[in-house]
């Protein structure tokens, strides 16, 4: 029997979680897409603590598609971490396909600043 979406974007995001873990010195940028909005966070995975997050419900952010929500958010975390001092990041695309607006996401991130 063939597996659902969301059971086999969990077993990819398994097994990209053995490999991605983010440190204090190269956190994890996660990235979680849903129908109508996209958010993104930084997270030190050793101790436990998100250290910056976005999501194109914040205010700040009105665009009137969705690619143009993800650019935003990217550029959004991409300042954040900056002003908090992190240059380097793991991205961690939770089991999507690098494509679409995730994709979107990171090279706004990349282009912002971010290194990864």
């Amino acid at each position: 029997m063939a597996l659902s979406k969301l059971e086999r974007r969990q077993r990819i995001k398994h097994r990209i979680r053995k490999i991605v873990t983010g440190t204090a010195a190269k956190p994890r940028l996660s990235v979680f897409r849903s129908n109508k909005e996209i958010y993104a966070q930084i997270i030190n995975d050793v101790d436990g603590v998100t250290l910056a997050s976005v999501s194109s419900r914040d205010k700040e952010i009105t665009t009137s598609t969705k690619a143009e929500a993800a650019a935003a958010v990217g550029k959004a975390i991409a300042e954040k971490a900056t002003k908090s001092g992190i240059e380097t990041i793991a991205f961690d695309r939770n089991g999507y396909l690098y494509h679409g607006r995730v994709k979107v996401l990171a090279d706004a991130a990349r282009e912002a600043g971010l290194k990864f």
